[in-house]
């Protein structure tokens, strides 16, 4: 079929001199003649023994006309000095043998001449010719096409508006990024400023101790004379006080006093007397040394007396120290400043305005600045020892023995062999490779075994032709769901075992391993099969290969290109059907070639056992010796977690262990190169941990950790008190995990803990602790999926980039 057009079809024609390139001057003589070449016609006249036809000019032709032409491929060109670069591109490797005498012509107009051009169409293609050795050729003159449609409906004006708006639009976008960049910096430079100025304008106060005795027969009393108005007094006592609810019939205790007596004058016309009580329990061995904190609301600037009793079973001499300090904001303004500080903190984690270290330490400034307003300013002593050393120590020696560990090349090891005892099957080595992940999260830190395991995983789906991020993301749930089963596993369950208020209620690292052992494997078997509910509808293949992509891709080009013709007329109209002619048959191959492909991935793989010998070449255990070593070290270390928590004289807490672990590796493993081992170390994690205590401290100063544990308490003494320790699991576990879902679970772990023990120890609620704390421990964990899968995407995606290059085509 052979198409005839007079319509200016809009192309980009660029002026050349033609010298030595004079257009053909007479042409065959045709069977079949166009004599109108104002209108579109269908030319007749191909004979029934295939000989090919030619095309004559039989009336004078117009200026500026230009038929395309079947034969050589040549552009025929008259006196004019016009080059047409389609053509001269088109005619690159084409020869008159790969043209059919059905190929379609198009006539261009041009000034004074006419030429001669072929369109190559793939349906046209003769029957004698494989596709696969056309189609480099197909798919450069599909491209070509898509230009040329693209080019017969664009005008000038319309690009340089459309390049004008796309620009003003990037410089308007990147203006506003700019702007709101510095409104950030700018804004929280001046609240490190004013804080700063806050924190240096009031001096640390210093108040001396006061040692005194008290017993059954010798009370203590004391009056305080230089207190202002509207101001609070905070009383602090140690002592070898006891932890948790005061049975008074039983138990032996110490009784606080204090009384103020406001006189009448002009504020009031009769004498108001306030009196507080206040019951500090005794430890029966008399060994443990805590320092408790109350504060008090007074009345006015008048002398306040403090009177210590002690009510004990025997005669025997108690000894205490005391100190005292007035405040000067209520308890309510300070509330509400620690609460105001703590959202900031968490907004600039959850939004992540700033790296979530930065945060806390801008967290721990603030409160420190509201501290020394309000007249509480701690030194720089007291800051420190707000630090638990233990956890950062824990934390880092099992950085150190991970580090070394990773060198052995035992995670892609273990990738590997999941493949290999899968058999190259799909959901066994989804299984295997999950199960291996949730039993090394569990003696080691999850985000470094979720960063180890992504590159040999990825490897493994480019293999199976698997789409990556589905593997990934079970590996960190399971990853999640192991963590939690230790002490060691995770942040929040380290935070945990070495708080010493917990210890003291016997959650040391053998019970809390205990506890938390059972609950996740009664989780792991149940979350294999919603695992494979989630994916249930999703297919875990990739949907298509690459070529399938390529293919898909030009049929949106070609798609594209003709929805952009408007048919204002017949020619358009006939310009628009070619092209989606070219459509049809490209679609009907892409039916063709999902078929084959999805009766590929349907069957199982074949040379999986090919596959693991390369794998196995390149995923390899690198030293066995150091793998040994580390394999002795990490069992001895959890080994003598286990240990201390039966045997009182290993007098080691979990910190010295982990340090010493990591000091026995090192002299084992010789490291040359140290500075490699000591860039592994996390230690934005743990300035993190070491700002983020700072902080907790400061906001209990503050009240807000007190403020938080009365509201608690409250809602569950509305609940009857048979259902109370239930309701109160629940409602604890899942606000952990829906809290940790959205924000750092470190933070709200470390803001959680003494609020439960708080709890516990009201007499009103009479919950014990340990429940409440296995509850948020499983919560903070297993909610906190989404966090890990955050950090593990910004270390994962360059690799699933990588391979994958043409999965991200539109």
């Amino acid at each position: 079929m052979y198409l005839e057009n007079k319509s200016n079809l809009e192309m980009e024609m660029t002026q050349t001199s033609a010298s030595g390139h004079q257009c053909r001057s007479s042409l065959r003589p045709p069977e079949a003649v166009a004599g109108n070449f104002g209108e579109l016609r269908l030319l007749q006249g191909i004979s029934e023994n295939g000989d090919t036809q030619k095309l004559q000019q039989s009336a004078v032709l117009p200026s500026g006309q230009c038929v395309i032409h079947t034969e050589g491929f040549v552009p025929v060109r008259k006196e004019d000095r016009h080059n047409f670069s389609a053509v001269n591109f088109l005619r690159g490797k084409t020869n008159s043998a790969n043209i059919s005498e059905r190929s379609p012509l198009l006539r261009f107009p041009q000034d004074e001449s006419i030429t001669y051009m072929t369109v190559h169409e793939p349906s046209f293609v003769g029957v004698d010719e494989p596709w696969d050795s056309s189609s480099l050729d197909i798919e450069r003159r599909f491209r070509l096409g898509s230009e040329v449609a693209s080019l017969t409906r664009s005008n000038s004006s319309d690009k340089s508006e459309a390049l004008e708006n796309l620009s003003l639009g990037f410089r308007l976008t990147s203006s506003v990024k700019c702007c709101l960049r510095v409104s950030k910096v700018a804004t929280m430079f001046a609240i490190v400023v004013l804080c700063s100025l806050f924190f240096s304008m009031y001096p640390d106060r210093d108040n001396p101790w006061r040692m005194l005795a008290v017993s059954p027969s010798d009370s203590f009393s004391m009056n305080v004379t230089d207190f202002r108005d509207n101001a609070l007094l905070k009383l602090q006592v140690a002592g070898p006080f006891a932890v948790g609810m005061i049975d008074l019939s039983t138990q032996e205790y110490i009784l606080i006093q204090v009384e103020q007596t406001e006189e009448p004058g002009q504020r009031r016309r009769r004498t108001q007397q306030v009196i507080y009580n206040w019951t500090v329990p005794l430890h029966a061995e008399r060994s443990d040394q805590r320092v408790v904190t109350k504060t008090f609301e007074m009345l006015s600037s008048d002398p306040i007396t403090i009177t210590v009793q002690a009510f004990l079973q025997d005669t025997e001499v108690v000894p205490l120290s005391m100190t005292h300090q007035s405040l000067w904001v209520t308890m309510e303004t300070q509330v509400a400043i620690a609460g105001i500080i703590l959202s900031g903190v968490y907004i600039l984690i959850i939004f992540e305005i700033v790296h979530r270290t930065l945060a806390a330490m801008l967290g721990s400034l603030a409160a420190l600045a509201a501290l020394a307003v309000i007249g509480n300013r701690p030194s720089l002593v007291t800051v420190v020892e707000w630090i638990d050393y233990e956890t950062l120590a824990l934390l880092f020696g099992m950085m150190v023995l991970v580090a070394i560990f990773s060198e052995t090349g035992f995670f892609d090891y273990c990738a590997v062999k999941a493949y290999q005892l899968s058999r190259g099957r799909v959901w066994p080595m989804i299984i295997i490779l999950c199960l291996i992940a949730a039993i090394l999260s569990a003696f080691l830190d999850n985000v470094t075994t979720m960063m180890l395991f992504t590159p040999v995983t990825i490897r493994l789906c480019e293999v199976l032709n698997l789409d990556p991020r589905h593997v990934l993301i079970a590996e960190v749930i399971f990853t999640n769901i192991g963590g939690a089963a230790t002490a060691v596993g995770d942040p929040p369950n380290v935070i945990i075992v070495s708080n010493q208020g917990l210890r003291r209620e016997g959650i040391d690292f053998a019970s809390f391993t205990g506890y938390m052992f059972l609950g996740i494997c009664l989780v792991l078997l149940t979350s294999f099969p919603f695992l494979r509910m989630l994916y249930w509808n999703k297919k875990l293949y990739n949907k298509e290969s690459i070529e399938i992509v390529e293919l898909k891709h030009e049929i949106l080009v070609w798609r594209q290109t003709a929805q952009r013709i408007n048919p204002a007329s017949r020619e358009e109209t006939a310009v628009k059907c070619l092209l989606m002619q070219k459509v049809l048959t490209l679609e009907n191959l892409l039916r063709k070639m999902m078929k084959t492909f999805q009766r590929q991935i349907s069957q199982e793989d074949k040379n999986w056992e090919q596959n693991i010998q390369e794998l196995q070449k390149k995923h390899r255990i690198t030293d066995r010796v150091l793998l040994v070593k580390c394999v002795s070290v990490l069992a001895v270390v959890i080994f003598v977690f286990f240990l201390n928590s039966f045997v009182p004289s290993i007098h080691l807490d979990l910190g010295w262990i982990a340090i010493l672990g990591a000091l026995w590796l090192l002299v084992l493993a010789d490291i040359q190169d140290f500075e490699i081992i000591l860039h592994r170390v996390e230690w934005a994690t743990l300035l993190f941990f070491a700002g983020l205590f700072v902080l907790m401290e400061a906001i209990a100063q503050l009240q807000l950790i007190d403020y938080i544990g009365e509201q608690t308490a409250l809602l569950i003494k509305a609940v009857p008190e048979d259902q109370r320790l239930a309701i109160a699991i629940i409602l604890v576990m899942w606000v952990s995990a829906l809290a940790s879902s959205l924000i750092d679970n470190i933070p709200f772990t470390a803001t959680m803990i003494p609020v439960l023990i708080n709890l516990s120890q009201d007499a009103d609620v009479n919950l014990p602790v340990k429940p409440l704390i296995f509850a948020l421990a499983m919560g903070a964990c297993l909610g906190a999926v989404n966090r890990l899968w955050k950090n593990q995407a910004s270390s994962s995606q360059c690799e699933i980039n990588m391979s994958e290059p043409l999965r991200n085509i539109p």
